[in-house]
């Protein structure tokens, strides 16, 4: 009787265990959710390809002649797009002699892929401390760092920008960069650039933001708490946020509540990043919670609720404050825009390799930014930030 017992409980834990397991969502679901979702998104233009006039921005002039393969690793964003085989069509027409050979399926393979040889550039979001330290244990020195794009305006997976949400009847309508690291923060004793420590961002627990009242609401918001809404902290999300808001300390608000991406209905958003893939979670949370406050991305389009808004941000008090627009996203002007990076090896006191520089230079001038706005979801440099680039290069 008691083996019977026994074996029904055991029977009725492992169908527990085994119905937990299907309301999960496993990391391979993940990816061939992700993967389905790119066939026909990487191929759209999402923007005019006519959008910006760019002649603004210096002309592709070659140094020299190069032939070759580059090997390039990274985001797979750039060959699930087009932009990819733009550039390199369009760089062809200065140098035929060159191939690009693509091994994109992660940006978590772009430093990596230098560190150990097998690539010549990688692309993708920007280096964490990790993939920095790992550089420098076996190189004794930094990666070549080049901006080659500007992040999306409200196009998911292709490095869309970060907006601040609350509300539609919360008064708030701006908040500063500052203000943001009260809300969500917490006291620290420094914080991270790269892989250096610095003590001077360090900041004390008087700080700390946890009531509306803090940001100057009265009436019946003045003593109400604060809830912060985030992304998981093994997300890179969060780490962009803690690195840009936090001074990259990882001390967050201890109130915070995570949410991760999982597969959900493909018709409400599928594993797409945003509010469509955590429509059971952050999303509807969110909507219930009118005292809540979230970092999303590309706060913008059909499904973004209507119960909420995203705030315009400043870098202080004084202002000015910008919105979260395709054209404040594109100046730099809005505080949490998001870039796209190439990374490269050089020795010190030895030239980047020529066929490289070459093809980065091409894709920071005129030319090169021609087919990021073509290929319609990522947003073109500035000129400014052009030049910035070729100089680097030079």
């Amino acid at each position: 009787m008691k083996t019977k017992l026994l074996l029904t409980a055991a029977l009725a834990l492992a169908v527990a265990l085994h119905a937990q397991t299907e309301k999960a969502s496993t990391g391979l679901a993940m990816q061939k959710a992700r993967a389905d979702g790119l066939v026909t998104k990487g191929k759209k233009a999402y923007y005019p390809a006519d959008k910006w006039d760019l002649s603004d921005l210096p002309a592709y002039e070659p140094k020299e002649k190069v032939t070759g393969t580059i090997r390039l690793w990274g985001s797979n964003y750039i060959v699930d797009g087009n932009v990819g085989e733009y550039w390199e069509k369009a760089f062809q027409k200065f140098h035929p002699g060159v191939k690009i050979e693509y091994h994109m399926l992660t940006t978590r393979a772009a430093v990596p892929s230098l560190v150990f040889g097998v690539s010549d550039l990688g692309m993708g979001r920007k280096i964490t401390t990790e993939e920095m330290q790992l550089f420098q244990r076996y190189k004794n020195h930094d990666p070549v760092e080049i901006t080659i794009a500007t992040g999306s305006y409200n196009v998911t997976g292709w490095q869309p920008s970060f907006g601040i949400v609350v509300a539609k009847d919360n008064p708030l309508t701006k908040i500063t960069m500052e203000q943001l690291d009260g809300v969500f923060g917490a006291e620290r004793l420094g914080g991270w650039i790269g892989t250096d420590w610095h003590p001077e961002f360090a900041r004390g627990p008087e700080k700390n933001i946890r009531s509306w009242g803090q940001l100057g609401l009265t009436g019946e918001w003045a003593n109400k708490e604060i809830v912060p809404y985030g992304l998981n902290a093994r997300y890179h999300q969060a780490t962009e946020i803690s690195d840009r808001i936090l001074q990259g300390s990882d001390k967050w608000n201890e109130k915070l509540r995570i949410y991760a991406n999982y597969v959900g209905d493909p018709n409400t958003g599928g594993a797409s990043m945003g509010f469509g893939a955590l429509k059971r979670g952050l999303n509807d949370d969110l909507i219930k919670d009118r005292y809540g406050i979230a970092y999303v991305a590309a706060p913008v389009g059909a499904n973004f609720p209507k119960e909420l808004k995203a705030l315009e941000l400043g870098w202080t008090t004084a202002g000015p404050y910008y919105a979260y627009t395709m054209e404040n996203l594109r100046s730099r002007k809005y505080p949490l825009v998001d870039e796209i990076y190439a990374y490269t090896d050089q020795n010190s006191g030895q030239s980047i390799d020529p066929k490289v520089r070459e093809y980065l230079r091409f894709i920071v001038s005129r030319e090169g930014q021609t087919e990021i706005m073509r290929d319609g979801k990522y947003l073109p440099l500035t000129a400014e930030v052009s030049r910035e680039q070729l100089k680097k290069l030079n």
